[in-house]
């Protein structure tokens, strides 16, 4: 038996897991009509697949009417419910994978024009910022009826054969009782602790009732709210201790801080920049005040450091969520002697952040999670060898010449820069940013074991391809800074691209223009901001950076407001001028013709990119495609057999920012739907 601290068995009451790494209850948005249905279950059965020993479905699944989904939750209210999660529990199963569902009363956090537009009620009449509806506050009639619908949501979890559930409390319906901030009730539920947690044992004693003292039951909760006026660390170890001693809870699951704000949340669930496990050491605390099994997950995105959780016991079961979205196949590759092939995890927070807009979880780094149903996690070999020229060592051109090389094809790949990355790499030059790079590296690494071939520093054009007398050519060479944006003055504007490479120095005093509302033009304010000059960020958008997601967007704003950084929504930059040594920036708005002008020494224009297409257009008439895919059989996942030109001697294709400018998990998953077919 290995001795590795992860891959050691766990017993959990009658449970057997067998190893310590889980994923933890989190919401990938896959539902369809609420229900876990085919895509939700092939998500869960990959990592199931894999290896990993329980999974936990839903955060949350919700146990009433009158708790719409905020993020497209499982419906577990519903009878149907069952045979759905039985479908997904039995296949889980047949890979050895334990498998939980963590089941809620959202409260407040959640609005009232969803679902049924019933009014959204919690245990406070105040609103939660980040979801802004203001509740009724509760009555005694519906704590009865919510009691009653948390147990029979778990007795249809049962029946559908799943090894437990977990009880999400934090920022929930639960822990608003909980916070003497959320709890503004008086009777016996509200004022004292004694109080404030009689409706969780209301709620554990009902569950019990139904489903016997056997069915594992955990709770997920925060220790410390760290809010003035909240929970502390010292009401968590007497909440954790209350539940361990009432005999009906069998494992605690334990997080530090508080979800009612976009910057909360972020430092309960940290990302791209901030510190990894930041809360491992206190749910440490509390597996030691306790001495009862304790999971936890927040952040713990490497090997290392779930194995030092356990090692150092801190942990009974380490979650590795959003490591597993990354790469499915951890365990798979810890069992193999390969963990320097697992995909990282780069916290750029692609997942939550799509989920909180409204979209599904998806990875930056791995297209295929969320598309299992689509999409290979393991690339098959192809039947017949092809030699594949690519042009661009971006994330695109790096992704497409993986995937080539797992399928088995000749690859070499030209790039003109003396490094592979591409913007990419600039955007990695940000401090906050450098995991970035960690995108390049893996593909690198992957690309090296395949036996890619890479000539670097060469610039390619029509006659560099054509003498690689290739079978198949993919152009993957990006774009350009666009600035062209103005009625006059273009010649005077720098692009967020000179900022970031340091081919220009900053300003004193620094206008912004950003029109493409992605990370480039934050990265700009930053890096100017720290020389010391005076920013202000202007944008045509009714809000700032429109293409970067609520989460990722907070560690950006605690920098540029702490250096004062000003932003101005709703305008437009129409021309900047020469005056004196200065520039006149004039500012135009889309609602009336009122102008404004600013009196700046530096404009810098973030306005996206155009495709370097120069060398597609090059090839094109000598292709046997003329460049033309098949959009059917893209999307379909069938081979690219379009012909134009029966004299054309290879396929040719472009990918990312070489045809329109997206973002990255756009050009990497270009690659991946059109090589893993090749």
């Amino acid at each position: 038996m290995s001795q590795d601290p992860l891959l050691q068995p766990y017993r959990l009451k009658h449970l057997t897991l067998k190893n310590r790494l889980m994923i933890t209850s989190h919401e990938p948005a896959y539902a369809e009509d609420g229900m876990p249905k085919a895509r939700y279950r092939a998500y869960h059965v990959e990592r199931a697949r894999a290896g990993v020993a329980m999974t936990m479905t839903a955060g949350s699944a919700s146990v009433s009417r009158d708790s719409p989904p905020a993020f497209n939750n499982i419906l577990a209210w519903k009878d149907e419910v069952v045979g759905w999660m039985k479908q997904l529990v039995d296949e889980c199963h047949d890979h050895g994978a334990a498998v939980m569902i963590q089941l809620t009363h959202l409260g407040r956090r959640t609005r009232w024009d969803q679902g049924d537009w019933l009014p959204v009620l919690s245990s406070t009449g105040d609103r939660e910022p980040a979801h802004r509806a203001f509740p009724k506050l509760v009555e005694d009639w519906d704590i009865a009826r919510i009691t009653r619908d948390y147990a029979d949501a778990a007795e249809r979890m049962q029946a559908a054969g799943l090894d437990g559930i977990e009880l999400e409390a934090y920022g929930h319906l639960m822990d608003q009782f909980w916070s003497p901030l959320t709890n503004q009730l008086d009777g016996d539920y509200g004022g004292s602790l004694d109080n404030r947690l009689r409706f969780t044992f209301d709620v554990l004693g009902a569950i019990r009732e139904r489903v016997g003292p056997d069915f594992i039951v955990g709770v997920r909760y925060s220790g410390d709210e760290v809010m003035a006026g909240g929970l502390t660390a010292a009401d968590g170890i007497e909440i954790s201790r209350r539940l361990r001693d009432s005999g009906m809870v069998d494992f605690l699951n334990v997080t530090r801080g508080h979800i009612d704000t976009d910057a909360a949340l972020t430092d309960v669930i940290p990302v791209q920049g901030m510190a990894s496990a930041p809360h491992l050491d206190f749910a440490g605390e509390l597996r030691a005040a306790t001495d009862f099994p304790t999971f936890h997950a927040a952040r713990i995105q490497d090997v290392a450091t779930a194995r030092h959780a356990i090692a150092a016991g801190k942990l009974d079961m380490v979650g590795m969520t959003r490591a597993h979205l990354a790469d499915p196949h951890i365990v798979a590759k810890i069992l193999r002697g390969e963990e320097d092939r697992i995909r990282p995890c780069v916290g750029a927070n692609y997942c939550l952040d799509r989920i909180y807009q409204g979209g599904m979880a998806l990875c930056l780094h791995n297209p295929a999670t969320g598309r299992e149903l689509e999409q290979p996690h393991a690339v098959p070999r192809a039947d017949t060898p092809r030699r594949v020229v690519i042009v661009g060592a971006g994330p695109a051109g790096l992704e497409a010449a993986r995937v080539a090389g797992e399928r088995g094809h000749e690859v070499i790949v030209h790039e003109a820069a003396s490094d592979a990355g591409g913007q990419v790499r600039l955007t990695a030059r940000s401090p906050r940013r450098a995991e970035m790079i960690s995108l390049i590296d893996w593909r690198l690494a992957e690309c090296e074991r395949l036996g890619v071939r890479f000539h670097f520093n060469s610039y390619a054009e029509a006659d560099t391809v054509l003498a690689e007398a290739p079978d198949v050519v993919i152009v993957a060479t990006g774009g350009l800074p666009h600035t062209d944006v103005l009625a006059e003055g273009e010649g005077l504007v720098l692009s967020a691209w000179d900022i970031l490479s340091g081919d220009a120095r900053p300003g004193s005093n620094v206008l912004i223009y950003d029109d493409a509302g992605d990370p480039a033009a934050l990265q700009a304010a930053e890096m100017i901001a720290a020389s010391g000059a005076r920013v202000e960020m202007v944008t045509r958008d009714r809000g700032i950076s429109s293409e970067v997601m609520s989460m990722s967007l907070t560690p950006a704003m605690r920098a540029l407001q702490r250096m004062d950084v000003t932003f101005t929504v709703t305008w437009k930059l129409d021309a900047v001028r020469r005056e004196g040594n200065g520039l006149l920036a004039v500012l135009g708005s889309d609602f009336t013709d009122a102008t404004r002008e600013r009196q700046v020494d530096q404009v810098v224009v973030n306005a996206g990119t155009r495709p370097m297409h120069e060398l597609y257009l090059d090839l094109r008439p000598l292709s046997s495609n003329l460049g033309e895919i098949d959009h059917a059989a893209l999307i379909d996942g069938r081979p690219q057999a379009v012909r134009r030109n029966a004299d054309g001697a290879f396929q040719l294709f472009r990918i990312g920012d070489a045809v329109a400018a997206r973002n990255t998990h756009a050009a990497i998953y270009d690659a991946l739907r059109l090589g893993a077919r090749l």
